[in-house]
């Protein structure tokens, strides 16, 4: 079982959690961080070569979460075309194209294995979905996306895997895309999630930013950093908040903290 609250508090640490964290102030060397930034196409390709299509799990709570995929609809079965950037193996992409037939979908991941992926699942369709390899932080999404075409951009659990002096690039790219008066939607790793307390001090790479035993990384926002990051590349924020979500474990008597970080920024 579970319970959720949304809010703009963060989390409250217990004592434990908060004594951990402030032991672990050792950074991983300069030399190891360039390497890991290097090598994070790679890193993410390997991931995707080791766990296939079977890691995530498919997405079916964003049209709940997200009511914007139906509101912004002038009209019932009006056509959206949408952007999903950082698509991975399509986990949110085919329930949504499955679950709305007045979808066209644009989709790019900066791992060329997770889009091949893509291409091969049987609900892909060249009619209903352009997916295509790209680095956010330097690859032009004009190359393959018409400026200011898209009604809707989804950017979910991907702006963490990327080093926080890049993520104001990502948000460059993808505003050229986006219709005037309409939204990015946004779901991440919010601060003091029970992934970011689980972390060893040997995997600190800076403020909230951390690198797993695959050499992936991962970054835990705050509502702050996130208004301002938004703010600066122009966007208007609608909606920008915490998810707090327990997750009970009955039979072990486990409960784990999860705490994500979910926003709506306009494009004026």
């Amino acid at each position: 079982s579970a319970f959720q609250r949304k809010g703009h508090s963060a989390r409250v640490l217990s004592p434990e959690e908060a004594e951990k964290l402030a032991k672990d102030q050792v950074l991983v060397s300069e030399f190891k961080q360039l390497k890991l930034e290097k090598e994070a196409q790679k890193n993410w390709d390997l991931f995707y070569k080791r766990n296939s299509t079977n890691f995530f799990k498919d997405r079916h709570w964003t049209t709940r979460e997200f009511q914007e995929l139906k509101a912004c609809r002038e009209f019932a079965d009006q056509k959206l075309t949408i952007l999903e950037a950082g698509c991975g193996v399509g986990n949110c992409l085919f329930p949504l194209l499955e679950e709305d037939l007045n979808i066209f979908a644009y989709a790019c991941d900066f791992s060329p294995r997770a889009v091949e992926y893509v291409k091969k699942n049987a609900l892909y369709s060249t009619e209903r979905c352009k997916v295509f390899q790209c680095d956010l932080t330097k690859d032009d999404l004009l190359d393959n996306i018409p400026a200011d075409s898209v009604d809707v951009v989804t950017l979910i659990f991907v702006l963490s895997a990327i080093h926080p002096d890049k993520m104001h690039l990502v948000l460059r790219n993808i505003y050229k895309v986006l219709k005037p008066g309409k939204c990015v939607l946004f779901r991440d790793y919010g601060l003091y999630d029970h992934a970011m307390l689980r972390f060893k001090s040997s995997n600190k790479l800076g403020e909230n930013f951390y690198v797993r035993q695959d050499g992936t990384r991962s970054y835990f926002f705050t509502v702050e950093f996130l208004s301002q990051l938004f703010k600066a590349e122009g966007y208007e924020q609608v909606v920008n908040e915490y998810v707090q979500r327990e997750t009970v474990n009955r039979k072990e008597d486990l409960r784990v903290p999860r705490v994500f970080l979910q926003g709506k920024f306009q494009k004026p």
